[in-house]
């Protein structure tokens, strides 16, 4: 008998050889039904896999992450065979799941695919799955392995095993298909209820610009047909809330090659969006005891060697700058960590004088691949709202959950309601990329995940995630669409104030370490854009809005008046601005919409007989207009600024 640890905590006893499907059907026959992947003792297994050890048991059904990566994994299998069939003579290379949906990397030889086969593709993967071949996996010695490849005249998958040590060497079969495998499918290929191939591109062999280009072909998949519809109307929404779109039609951003790839324009709108951000966290932080700093956009070379930085991220960053001083190298700033560090060494500290709060947009650079350049969010030029809390040991805990309070003001008056903490953690077998002593990543580790626990924050710990100087908190923010991005972080170091020998003056007159937090709830200010540019459509907070209010002349003959409304909205301190084109009424007001401008000030005869304005709310087409007085209309902003903008208490 073996003993089955369940992740409620429950033990089982089973006949050694139980399958993980066994345990799901002594669970419950639903739970069988469902189950689609299986982990036993963190590592994937199948769910016909015998288990012959005692050992911890974790169930997948689609609703899991793991378990949409064993059925996007195995439908890359079943597009493998259709291309093999559909393409004769095609060379098949890797198919791994990948965020959303799989691909798989094929050389085609002198054939092709296009976006007009997508359909053929498609139903000739729906037509294997329907026949409910099961997945098997098979041990292979590395002699067989090779064998079988170098006689199938493929050498992406000999350079492949000949990387493998024997003894390691598995392969999936089902129906007449076979393909080198480490593990990790769905029961059967009858699972598999709807797939669509998305599009397809060229890939480089193993990513290397001197292999042979091959063709990747994206697809995804689901156990059912409305998810699949689903999940499309979705990326229709998407394309709709594209940053890169929107940015563009609101004009708030440009690029320019000119300028330079992943170097973004801010035009005046958006530059005006910036400063409000700016300012809104400003004042939150000077509540809560920051002080603000500034620091140069390059320094030395020396100050990144000494803060690891350089050894870590040299190779792949903007290469040194150098003088005409004989052996003078200078840097674009990767980081604003290392300055900041330099500012807190100007003079001597004391216990007393601790916590220390430095906080600094700072604009960093950082040599991205041009291939991963995307809008805001992966850029070379970009500006973090970083701060960086020097405190002593004792201030930890409650320095971090500050942290947390201010991070949770910035979602909550932004609209990011639906989040989850990330505890990011060392990876648990690979230490080498992580700089310090054990003793002082176990003290990190530990104060975050008890500040999080503390704080009641719904977390998740993930091993392999933390900065190469400490371990994070990471804040998983799901956007409007369901997606997920991380937004905001901070980071407990002890690693920086030992590289920069940072000292404070103990109760006991002997000099300390202080203990360094890095933090950034906005993460970016190009990236925190770009996506809330997407969660909002556009829509932002109207405190957060450039422009609150256009207002709209029914024709020339009221212009005075509009400008006069102008002047009393600016007296109560609302951003407008006037729309005195001519055009007509209607296009005006369709140009606004495009705009997204929250309101509507529509003026003519009658309001300026009344003193009044006519109020069209943006999205409100046909629900009618309301006339008010300016004050009125005042009341209404300031009423919706109060219900969106939160209050924080430092």
């Amino acid at each position: 008998m073996i003993k089955i640890t369940l992740p409620d905590g429950s033990v089982k006893e089973f006949e050694a050889n139980v399958t993980p499907m066994d345990v799901a059907k002594s669970i419950s026959e639903g739970l069988a039904r469902n189950v689609i992947s299986a982990s036993f003792n963190d590592t994937t297994v199948e769910t016909t896999t015998p288990l012959t050890t005692d050992g911890s048991l974790v169930l997948y059904t689609w609703n899991d992450k793991e378990g949409k990566r064993a059925f996007w994994h195995s439908t890359s299998h079943v597009l493998a065979q259709a291309l093999q069939e559909m393409y004769p003579g095609v060379k098949l290379t890797i198919g791994p799941a990948i965020e959303n949906g799989f691909y798989y990397d094929v050389d085609f030889g002198d054939k092709s695919i296009s976006e007009k086969d997508f359909k053929a593709v498609e139903d000739r993967v729906l037509a294997i799955a329907r026949e409910k071949h099961e997945f098997k996996m098979r041990s292979s010695t590395k002699a067989d392995a090779l064998a079988f490849y170098k006689n199938e005249n493929n050498p992406y998958k000999v350079e492949l095993i000949e990387n493998l040590e024997d003894g390691t060497i598995t392969f999936c079969d089902h129906a007449t298909f076979t393909d080198l495998c480490r593990g990790g499918h769905i029961p059967n290929t009858g699972i598999i209820k709807a797939m669509k191939v998305m599009s397809v591109a060229g890939a480089y062999w193993r990513g290397d610009e001197k292999n042979k280009q091959l063709t990747r072909v994206y697809g995804i998949s689901f156990p059912k047909q409305k998810d699949l519809t689903e999940y499309l109307e979705l990326l229709e929404e998407a394309k709709r809330r594209d940053h890169r779109k929107l940015g563009k039609e609101l004009e708030l951003f440009a690029f320019s090659q000119k300028v330079g790839q992943g170097l973004p324009l801010w035009l005046p709108k958006g530059a005006a969006l910036r400063e409000r951000l700016e300012q809104f966290l400003k004042k939150a932080q000077k509540k809560a005891g920051y002080e603000q700093v500034v620091s140069p956009h390059i320094g030395s070379k020396e100050l990144y060697v000494t803060s690891g930085h350089y050894a870590k991220y040299g190779a792949d960053s903007f290469q040194p700058i150098s003088t005409p001083a004989e052996g003078e190298e200078f840097m674009l700033k990767p980081m604003n960590c290392p300055h900041h560090c330099e500012i807190y060494n100007v003079r001597p500290w004391s216990y007393k004088d601790l916590p220390k709060r430095y906080a600094e947009f700072g604009t960093v650079y950082r040599y991205e691949q041009s291939g991963e350049l995307h809008g805001l969010t992966r850029v070379r030029g970009f500006t973090q709202d970083d701060a960086h809390i020097f405190c002593t040991p004792d201030q930890l805990d409650s320095e971090f959950k500050k942290v947390i309070d201010l991070v949770l003001y910035v979602f909550g008056s932004l609209g990011f309601e639906n989040f989850t903490a990330q505890i990011s953690l060392r990876d648990q077998e690979n230490r080498e990329k992580y700089i310090g002593s054990d003793e002082n990543w176990e003290k990190a580790e530990n104060a975050i995940i008890s500040a999080a626990k503390e704080k009641g924050l719904n977390t998740v710990v993930e091993y392999g995630e933390a900065a190469f100087y400490g371990p994070k908190l990471d804040f998983m923010v799901k956007d409007a669409l369901g997606r997920q991005w991380q937004l905001g972080t901070i980071q407990v170091d002890y690693n920086l104030p030992e590289r920069f020998d940072l000292t404070y003056k103990g109760s006991d007159n002997e000099l300390h370490r202080p203990v360094m937090i890095h933090r950034a709830p906005f993460g970016s200010m190009e990236r925190f854009i770009a996506i809330l540019l997407e969660h909002t459509a556009g829509n932002f907070p109207i405190w957060l809005m450039p422009e609150q209010a256009i207002i709209l002349s029914l024709s020339e003959k009221y212009e005075n008046y509009a400008k006069k409304v102008l002047e009393l909205l600016e007296n109560h301190e609302i951003r407008a601005l006037i729309d005195n084109r001519n055009e007509t009424i209607g296009r005006k007001i369709r140009d606004a919409e495009g705009q997204k401008y929250p309101f509507m000030l529509i003026v003519g005869e009658e309001e300026e007989r009344n003193g009044t304005i006519s109020v069209r709310r943006h999205g409100q087409e046909g629900k009618g207009n309301v006339t008010v007085t300016i004050e009125e209309f005042a009341g209404m902003v300031s009423e919706e600024i109060s219900k969106t903008l939160k209050t924080f208490d430092a």
